[in-house]
């Protein structure tokens, strides 16, 4: 029989030892990688929506499943070498909510581990997927149609400033395919109805400060901010700076007419990280990526904030204002 002071001594160890068994034990959870060109903290709704998306197909973080945060902090050239230490370490599930630049990267870096996406650029076109239907490979996600919102934004914003006939653009030169697809369906949208659209570049804080600094020579009638992780970022700065210019500007995201931007037409991206988070989480019960199709959008939002549009001397029409999903004032 044990004696009374082994038993006490082997309770002992049992209960030193248990910290070490449970972080073990932590440590065995899948693991789904959040990977992202933006920087950590620019989309605490984006994280949220995410889990959110996780815990309807009953994964929840620190219990069943482990979510590990990668930031490129809109450098996007640091984006192949964080995809390449994922696959190192074997990762269950590569999340990359609301970026492009890191699904590509992602993709480049692996042929087996699933890839979930959300993006507004045909993932056909890029390569990503083989088809939406079938995505056939390791990668499927949500798609937002970004040529359609391209057009209807330019659209709306003609029709809250109808008198502009110059429209700057404003793209992140390092976000290339989501650029080249954003300038050549605004350039089209622009020819329908009779605009002419200046380019203009920013990848950084000070790029954004330079491009509103160079209004004082050469000013748009308004501005059209295109649909970017790290423009959205920064909208503060750019609502700021549009006040500034009094520069009527069109944005994809509500976020940025809620912080004082104008308006804006887009999909509720928030909407489309659960979609990722709710793929992310049927993944980890066994369904494989070729066998999900990519959803496409369906919500689209316009919202107006009708402060703004005060503060800029622009009469709303009656009508437009009845159009709007909602209207901030």
């Amino acid at each position: 029989m044990m004696k009374r002071r082994e038993f006490i001594t082997l309770l002992g160890a049992v209960a030193a030892a248990w910290p070490l068994i449970a972080r073990g034990q932590q440590g065995a959870l899948p693991v789904v990688a959040y990977l992202s060109s933006s920087a950590a903290g620019d989309q605490p709704k984006f994280v949220a929506a995410f889990r959110k998306g996780l815990g309807e197909t009953g994964y929840f973080e620190g219990q069943n499943v482990a979510i590990e945060f990668h930031w490129a902090d809109n450098q996007v050239d640091r984006l192949p070498a964080l995809a390449a230490d994922l696959v190192r370490r074997r990762v269950e599930v590569i999340a990359t909510p609301g970026s492009g630049p890191a699904a590509l990267a992602a993709k480049a870096a692996t042929a087996t581990i699933p890839i979930v996406f959300s993006i507004g650029v045909d993932p056909v076109r890029i390569g990503l997927v083989a088809s939406l239907a079938q995505p056939g490979g390791n990668a499927t996600g949500i798609n937002f149609f970004l040529g359609e919102l391209v057009a209807r934004r330019l659209q709306l914003l003609h029709e809250v400033v109808p008198k502009a006939v110059r429209v700057a653009a404003l793209v992140n030169p390092n976000n290339t395919a989501n650029a080249a697809i954003t300038l050549r369906d605004l350039q089209e949208a622009a020819s329908a109805i009779g605009l002419k659209i200046q380019v203009l570049y920013a990848s950084t804080s000070r790029e954004i400060d330079a491009v509103f600094d160079s209004f004082a020579r050469d000013r748009p009638e308004a501005l059209f901010v295109a649909p970017d992780v790290f423009l959205t970022s920064r909208r503060v700065q750019l609502a700021t700076l549009a006040a500034r210019e009094r520069i009527p500007a069109a944005y994809s995201s509500r976020d940025s007419v809620e912080v004082g931007g104008l308006m804006s037409y887009g999909t509720d991206v928030a909407e489309t990280c659960r979609q990722v988070g709710i793929y992310s989480g049927r993944i980890l019960k066994g369904t494989k990526p070729a066998d999900l199709p990519v959803m496409q959008s369906t919500k689209f939002e316009f919202v107006i904030n009708l402060q703004t549009a005060k503060a800029l001397g622009l009469e709303l029409p009656p009508t437009l204002l009845a159009r709007a999903d909602e209207v901030i004032e």
